[in-house]
């Protein structure tokens, strides 16, 4: 099997495996649903959009670059039974609140800090200001945060732009460029384990085939 962080991104690391069979412990599935983010695909990272170059070098990075080698995020959770579980069981809630925990304090991969990076995700704002917004969060799939629970971390980048952006708005797609940072953050929307000082904010574009 490839490495975690590369499955993240391509497969999604969907959670059907944890819930498909028959639900002896249905309270318990669904606390691990309302809790556990189903994590889809990540945004591509193939080519860069036109016209979005900034001073410098700058390297178009994905979201699997962002999680350290060998980290698995679902460790916890995988030593669970969840068919034997019985509803409110002690060992579930105990076993989610520790992954939560651990997401929240997801490690971060050292070896892109302090590069000029290009970076596509999903917009959730962290304000909403008569000029525009200048500061939100980056997330890589759609809902994260504001239709699911935070993914983890090292999942989610702190933007900070150097001016702020009009018709910006939740749940855009864009491609982020500037220096990456392993600043910690925490808003009401979710803990991001990395910032990104934002010197261009561009819309995310598909590559044609």
């Amino acid at each position: 099997m490839k490495q975690v962080t590369r499955c993240w991104s391509t497969s999604g690391l969907l959670l059907a495996v944890l819930w498909a069979s028959a639900a002896q412990a249905q309270s318990v599935r669904e606390t691990v649903r309302d809790t556990v983010p189903q994590v889809q695909p990540a945004l591509s990272a193939e080519a860069p959009p036109p016209g979005s170059s900034v001073s410098g070098a700058t390297r178009t990075i994905g979201w699997e670059q962002l999680i350290p080698a060998g980290w698995d995020p679902y460790k916890d959770l995988k030593a669970l039974n969840l068919d034997s579980l019985k509803d409110n069981d002690p060992k579930a809630d105990e076993a989610l609140k520790k992954m939560r925990q651990m997401w929240d304090n997801a490690p971060i991969n050292p070896l892109i800090l302090g590069q000029g990076v290009r970076l596509p995700g999903y917009v959730v704002p962290l304000e909403d200001l008569a000029a525009g917004i200048k500061e939100f969060l980056l997330v890589p799939y759609f809902g994260a945060c504001v239709h699911s629970p935070p993914p983890p971390a090292n999942q989610i980048v702190h933007v900070l732009l150097d001016k702020p952006v009009k018709n910006l708005r939740l749940m855009d797609v864009v491609w982020v460029s500037g220096p990456l940072s392993a600043t910690k953050t925490d808003s009401h929307m979710g803990v991001a384990s990395y910032r990104i000082d934002g010197k261009a904010v561009t819309p995310y574009q598909v590559k044609k085939r």
